[in-house]
């Protein structure tokens, strides 16, 4: 029999309580499936939480189990094809923002933009920007905190222990080229749902 299963408590500023069944959902899918959490929350209220590796559209579900039972207030950026009804409204509800990869646009202008205006907030991203396998990642999480000044929280999701690590806050320097493998390396040993989608990155 698993022990009780722990929960680290996000900062006040981070709390979006939803009430039942919403937290209910989520304790339950992380239990039944078997997932458990380590780690703690960094007492700051507004980071870049970077997710991988994506592999699957089942990281996802994951991912709104885990935002569920931790009562989580979190913003993330998803391709606006999936923002339709009939669940557009409650994408948007669940902190989802669409945009438009194949236009022209300044979604790291206005993500910053956002994080100053805001007293409180948490950007989760795939780093990816993909779920197959990728040498090098997208950069747009990383001008993202730097341009907003704020750190970046790895967040990995081990399929193969399942295990939802919440890691060590990263604080970038400025230099993109030095950062990104070092952050890259902290993911080298987590395997993802499809295990092919992760040998790559190195």
């Amino acid at each position: 029999m698993q022990p009780p299963m722990a929960f680290p408590a996000p900062p006040v500023a981070l709390r979006k309580p939803r009430g039942w069944p919403w937290r209910a959902l989520g304790l339950a899918y992380l239990r039944l499936a078997g997932w458990r959490i380590e780690g703690t929350f960094p007492d700051v209220s507004k980071l870049v939480a970077i997710v991988a590796p994506h592999t699957s559209n089942w990281d996802f579900t994951l991912g709104l189990a885990v935002i569920f039972a931790l009562d989580l207030r979190v913003s993330w950026l998803g391709k606006h094809s999936i923002f339709r009804p009939p669940v557009r409204r409650l994408f948007r509800w669940l902190g989802g923002i669409p945009v438009d990869r194949s236009a022209s646009h300044g979604v790291v202008g206005d993500c910053v933009k956002a994080f100053q205006a805001a007293p409180a907030l948490l950007l989760a991203l795939s780093p990816e920007g993909t779920r197959k396998g990728v040498s090098r990642w997208k950069s747009g999480f990383y001008s993202i905190a730097t341009g907003a000044g704020v750190p970046i929280l790895p967040v990995a999701f081990d399929y193969r222990e399942h295990v939802i690590r919440l890691l060590p806050l990263f604080h970038p320097d400025g230099n993109l080229d030095q950062d990104l493998p070092r952050i890259q390396a902290l993911f080298s040993t987590t395997q993802g749902l499809r295990p092919r989608s992760v040998e790559t990155i190195q």
